[in-house]
């Protein structure tokens, strides 16, 4: 459970960063200067908020590891090697899924401005 929460988090916050950076890149000479404060002191936060998140998901890396140790001394080598695949293949669909839901949701969005342009 632990694992999917972070996981989620990582993926949410480096996606916001993304977005915020790409928001930053965009920006015209006209923009605002208080606009463009705002997206730096976001930007600032997002990337702390994921060093914080890298931190976390080290750390469920590491109980990881002693939970691994832990069903390693119980159960046989096949089911043993059938649970670190479970693990590792439920991080990676985490994110394929969250990417997925990200490119729907930008499909949508591009479907709506398409709409709203005609």
């Amino acid at each position: 459970g632990d694992l999917d929460k972070v996981v989620n988090l990582l993926l949410c916050l480096s996606g916001r960063l993304a977005r915020v950076e790409t928001a930053l890149g965009s920006l015209g000479p006209h923009t605002p200067a208080e606009d463009k404060v705002a997206l730096r002191e976001k930007q600032r936060l997002l990337a702390a908020q994921l060093e914080d998140a890298k931190e976390l998901r080290e750390h469920v890396g590491r109980r990881e590891e002693a939970v691994g140790a832990m069903v390693a001394r119980y159960l046989p080598a096949e089911h043993l090697q059938d649970y670190q695949h479970f693990v590792k293949m439920k991080s990676a669909l985490i994110a394929e899924q969250r990417e997925l839901e990200e490119k729907i949701k930008l499909g949508q969005e591009q479907l709506r401005c398409l709409r709203e342009s005609l």
